[in-house]
Order: structure tokens, then sequence, then C-alpha cells
């Protein structure tokens, strides 16, 4: 074995396994196993979650100037979204894969998308998976949209499946918090 042949002692320690959970709220101070009414979907396939920056190169344009200078290079925003394909069928999980919709719970769970949109549309939630070692990993996506709309995918014989894009949206109340925050959470301590 070569002496650059090695891996850090701690890989099994942090490795995320299995599919994770979407949730409504999670307290990653507490790390508290989920409340099934916190639960938002069973899905299938994993869950995607990119947190991507978008630069602008000042210096492009600027004759003589090589590409990529990174004192001519600005950060101008993240794009942050979750992917994932819904097993859900209830008219909140509808709800949440079109975005601008409403329920009409009194009309046996009538979803009708709406023409505007509400600032109560987006929402918070979370992902949370667990770490080999016992911990967690867990993503916040603020104020939460759908931009991928509703698309159900139906087989025969099988279970239908939405697919479901939701991205994080910048709040002009708080125009410095990015939309994706990222939680690696140790195994609690026991005494």
């Amino acid at each position: 074995m070569g002496k650059f042949t090695v891996i850090p002692q701690s890989t099994f320690a942090e490795m995320q396994l299995d599919a994770g959970v979407l949730l409504k709220s999670f307290d990653p101070e507490t790390a508290a196993a989920p409340e099934d009414a916190d639960i938002i979907c069973a899905t299938t396939g994993g869950i995607n979650a990119v947190c991507e920056p978008t630069y602008v190169d000042m210096g492009e344009d600027v004759d003589n100037a090589p590409m990529n200078v990174k004192e001519l290079k600005q950060l101008t925003g993240w794009k942050c979204t979750m992917g994932f394909t819904s097993l859900g069928t209830s008219a909140e999980s509808i709800r949440l894969s079109l975005g601008a919709a409403d329920i009409d719970s009194a009309n046996k769970g009538k979803v009708t998308p709406r023409a505007t949109l509400r600032q109560t549309d987006f929402t918070d939630l979370w992902w949370v998976g667990d770490r080999a070692d016992g911990g967690a990993i867990a993503i916040q996506l603020k104020n939460a949209l759908s931009t991928g709309g509703f698309n159900l995918q139906t087989t025969k014989a099988g279970k239908g499946q939405n697919s479901v894009t939701l991205t994080g949206h910048v709040s002009l109340a708080a125009q410095t918090e990015m939309p994706m925050v990222f939680y690696s959470i140790e195994p609690a301590v026991s005494s």
C-alpha cells in the first residue's frame, strides 16, 4: 500500500446513511427523532439537495485580463434547491408541489392552483439524515417554493410518483441570509 493510499480515520463516522426524511420543522440543538406530523411525505429515489453559487467575472470583457482573475470574481447569489420524488397524494403534498395553490378542505380536499403568489406560499423545510456514528446531517431550505410544478407519473401495477423541485428564496427582510443552511450534528454523548 502506498503512502497516499489512505482515507481519514473519521470516514465511516461522518458518512451519511440512507435517504433521510423531509420535515416541516427540526431543531438541530436537540436533534430529536421526528414526530409523524412533522414528516412532509414519503419519498422514493432519495433527496437531491443542491446549493450552487453564481458568479460574475468583472474582468470578462476587460482587454488583456486573463479569465477568472480571483480579485475580479464576484459572488452574485446562490441557487438552492431540493428535488425529490413524492409518493404522497395528500392535499398538502399536492399543494406543496404546486406552490401557489389553495386547499378547500370543505370540498373533499380540493386543491386549486392560484393565479397569484402569496407570501404564505413560501415555507421553511428540512431534510435530515443519519450519520454512521449516530449523529445527523440536516439541511434547512428557507423560504421554499415549488418551481417544478406538479408532475405525476403513474405506472401499471406501480405507485404514482410526483417529481417535486423546491427552490429556496432570499427575503427582503433578511437580504444577507442565504436560502440554505447545513448542519453536521455530532452524536449525543450518553452519560
